[in-house]
């Protein structure tokens, strides 16, 4: 919908000496400013909003601090390593495992002079390498300078050393006596290097789309498919919670940390965005809106109908989405802006809609339609007075079959063509079917408000907006993904805004 921009794809650490230097050396045109407004009685805010063509560097305001979760954690350090996908790179050969470790090869593969990253490249290898070979190892010296690991049989004389070169993180295999002379019976399906770690490392590809439904069942039946491992429910769970971090760029503490360093690369790849980060006295997370620049240079061709919802997140630390959408000239769905908060409450609503209003600003025409969430009400009072509130006829709808306890399908098609009904004659005669049909139906809708759910007597154009569809179009189409860390659901959202 909206033109791509290439968002540089690697979050990183705001608080690293290099990305402080950059900052203070590149200037450009949009960047993050960090200000901290404190109010006796209230916390303090971290503002972080889209400065235009001013070019000012000033390195020691920009995310110095990362965010944390909404409760207390502390933050933890992360390092990116890479993520290597079934595929890549071999022409689509999706059955070659595509090793990150040493210098070519297949992964789990060892042999003499083969140089790995670290030492925990190695080990990982080494585990795959038994499970694939149907052997277990044990570590017979191991320091900081070298390690020995050998066959768990006494006789047998396989055995591999590796030593840490000078002056580096490297590993290299210097000795690898590939015979096994340990009995064929030793072997086993249940091995000790099938840890939760090395399962991680082993169906990571998996979780490549955000969307996959990959059970601890499903990773256990992997694993004895394509390495003859049988592993226990609680071992294949951990490691699929290995692997969400590998490919989800760290825990959900850690991709709070992120978040200000992915926020900033968002506005300088999308100058004219508009980004506010808010966060407690504490440093805690607290709420996150975002509206792309072409959202706000599109509103003015649009119909002055803006549909909100909200849908709960699936992660850790929970939260709440905030959806603002519109229809566009083609009737398309047109995203505004999307927030996130701790919870569907009514300062959150409350804050959401004002930060909408300073960006896309209010007039007479201006409708808002929602259900009828107690918060949504008292948020648009306060934040779009002039603007008029109405509500989604199906929610209304289902308020109605649940007070009355009926599942009469004339009630919803009275009900229905009352409230679409153009003029006051034909409302009438559709209303009075309805009240008839269903007793008591008559005083509850009237309580509501006529203007509120029928186009007759809405004092504003509604167009053809009479539900909450889009937002919850959009909603739907994220309802894989709410489950991903803060950073990564974030970027997902971006992704589907400017597809």
């Amino acid at each position: 919908m909206f033109g791509s921009s290439d968002l540089y794809e690697m979050p990183i650490n705001m608080q690293s000496p290099e990305h402080t230097q950059y900052l203070a050396t590149n200037p450009s045109p949009s960047f993050v400013h960090v200000s901290r407004d404190s109010t006796e009685g209230k916390n303090d805010r971290l503002s972080i909003n889209s400065q235009v063509g001013q070019g000012e560097r000033r390195a020691e305001e920009v995310c110095t601090s990362p965010v944390e979760p909404y409760c207390n954690v502390p933050p933890i350090p992360f390092t990116v390593d890479e993520v290597d996908v079934e595929g890549s790179g071999s022409g689509g050969n999706f059955n070659r495992e595509v090793g990150i470790y040493g210098q070519g090869g297949m992964l789990g593969d060892i042999e003499e002079n083969r140089v790995f990253r670290s030492k925990k490249e190695l080990m990982t290898c080494l585990s795959i390498m038994s499970m694939r070979k149907k052997f277990q190892y044990k570590v017979f010296k191991s320091n900081t300078s070298f390690i020995v690991v050998r066959c768990v049989h006494p006789s047998c004389s396989w055995r591999v050393r590796a030593n840490k070169l000078i002056e580096s993180e490297y590993w290299m295999v210097t000795k690898h006596v590939d015979k096994h002379t340990c009995p064929t019976d030793f072997k086993t399906t249940r091995r000790r290097q099938a840890t939760s770690w090395v399962v991680g490392e082993c169906i990571k590809r998996r979780f490549i789309n955000p969307g996959r439904v990959f059970r601890p069942r499903d990773v256990m039946d992997d694993m004895k498919q394509r390495y003859g491992v049988e592993l226990s429910y609680s071992v294949a769970w951990r490691g699929r919670e290995c692997a969400y971090e590998n490919l989800r760029l760290g825990t959900p503490e850690q991709s709070y940390n992120l978040l200000p360093g992915y926020l900033h690369m968002l506005m300088q790849t999308n100058p004219g965005s508009v980004v506010n980060l808010e966060v407690t006295d504490g440093n805690k997370f607290q709420y996150l809106f975002i509206a792309f620049a072409a959202s706000i240079q599109g509103f003015s061709y649009c119909r002055p109908v803006i549909s909100i919802d909200a849908t709960h997140l699936k992660g850790k630390y929970r939260g709440v989405l905030f959806t603002a959408m519109c229809h566009d000239a083609n009737q398309q769905i047109f995203p505004l802006a999307i927030g996130v908060g701790d919870s569907e409450n009514d300062a959150a609503w409350t804050w959401f809609l004002k930060r909408v209003k300073d960006v896309f600003g209010e007039n007479p025409a201006l409708v808002i339609v929602s259900d009828r969430h107690r918060s949504i009400r008292s948020a648009v009072e306060e934040a779009f007075p002039r603007a008029f509130h109405g509500i989604c006829i199906y929610h209304l709808l289902n308020n109605l079959k649940t007070k009355f306890k009926s599942k009469n399908k004339e009630l919803e098609q009275h009900y229905i063509a009352a409230a679409k009904a153009y003029n006051l004659q034909e409302f009438h005669v559709l209303f009075y079917t309805l009240c008839s049909a269903v007793p008591g139906a008559k005083e509850y809708l009237e309580s509501v408000g006529l203007d509120r759910w029928t186009r007759s007597h809405a004092p504003c154009r509604r167009y053809n907006i009479m539900t909450t569809n889009i937002s919850e179009s959009f909603n739907a189409v994220l309802v894989k993904v709410r489950e991903l860390p803060i950073t990564a659901f974030v970027n997902e959202v971006r992704l589907l805004c400017q597809r």
